[in-house]
């Protein structure tokens, strides 16, 4: 159906540049971008990041705008999404977000980013992330995230995404956020 909205999924490790480039595919392509840290710095007004409330609130707010979403004229929405593919739960809780795109028959794609550490750890520093991040100004507590989440999680797909049309995988160590998003859109005819 072309008169329902898109989804891509723009994932990876955290500050690989999943708002950058998601901001420059919807620049391009007239998509809307909900990044995840949209829905997480106010909760984080309210309730600590580990509460259950902060916990129930950020995928329900996340799963209302994505059925908004789905259901409105946009041509599409770029959703910034930290995967832990070792971790169920993140792989039921990408489906639950798709699902209101997917019960409309709209197209689901998957791009997925990658960079060395050292190339992320610089990221993590630039002003356009903390501007929309504020969570992330304590630097040294934001540098040592990063290092924890890679020690903890597996962050980018191994097998997961075998064979697949809908996924495509960029390692953008040394791309521009553009170069990135001019691939992405070209493979997905955005």
């Amino acid at each position: 159906m072309s008169d329902v909205p898109s989804l891509l999924f723009v994932i990876g490790p955290p500050a690989v540049g999943k708002m950058t480039v998601g901001a420059e595919i919807a620049r391009r392509t007239g998509y809307r971008l909900l990044h995840n840290h949209m829905t997480i710095e106010p909760l984080l007004r309210l309730f600590p990041y580990d509460s259950p409330q902060f916990a129930r609130l950020n995928v329900e707010f996340r799963i209302r705008i994505l059925e908004e979403a789905a259901d409105s004229d946009l041509p599409g929405l770029v959703f910034s999404y930290l995967w832990a593919f070792d971790e169920p739960e993140d792989a039921v809780a990408v489906e639950q977000y798709a699902r209101p795109f997917r019960d409309r028959g709209a197209r689901i794609r998957y791009l997925e980013l990658a960079a060395e550490q050292a190339t992320r750890l610089h990221r993590n520093v630039q002003d356009s992330r903390l501007a929309e991040k504020p969570s992330k100004q304590d630097l040294a507590w934001s540098h040592q995230h990063v290092l924890d989440l890679d020690a903890k999680h597996k962050m980018n797909s191994t097998h997961e995404f075998a064979g697949r049309a809908d996924h495509l995988l960029i390692d953008n160590t040394h791309l521009s956020p553009e170069a990135v998003a001019e691939r992405a859109v070209a493979h997905f005819g955005l």
